[in-house]
């Protein structure tokens, strides 16, 4: 059930972007950004991660899950570093996720040999 809760979810909250996507002029950096800025805010609020802990992967893959993330990071290192976890926080907290990221794009680089379209 786990599994079809995440799927549900993950599904629905990419059909809010593709409506998005569709209905208005914003770029797709510009709706990537706008998840990542609302995730924060509803983990700020506190609503996000009771959302999460329900949803599962659903809420959690997805930018507005990295976007909680950076907020969780943030409020955890401002509570032992002060004012200078502001910055500290994000970095730390998406550190992983980034540099897996990084090396799983450039293996794949190096796999599938991408070229530019002619």
């Amino acid at each position: 059930m786990d599994y079809v809760k995440a799927f549900v979810v993950g599904g629905l909250i990419c059909v809010v972007i593709q409506i998005l996507m569709d209905n208005t002029k914003l770029m797709p950096g510009r709706i990537m950004v706008l998840l990542v800025v609302v995730g924060s805010i509803l983990g700020a609020v506190g609503v996000y991660q009771p959302f999460a802990d329900w949803a599962g992967a659903g809420a959690t893959v997805p930018l507005l899950g990295f976007g909680n993330s950076l907020w969780k990071g943030v409020w955890k290192s401002i509570g032992e570093d002060g004012f200078i976890g502001i910055f500290k926080g994000g970095f730390t907290a998406s550190s992983v996720g980034i540099s897996g990221a990084l090396i799983f794009g450039y293996l794949g680089s190096v796999i599938f040999k991408p070229r530019m379209k002619s």
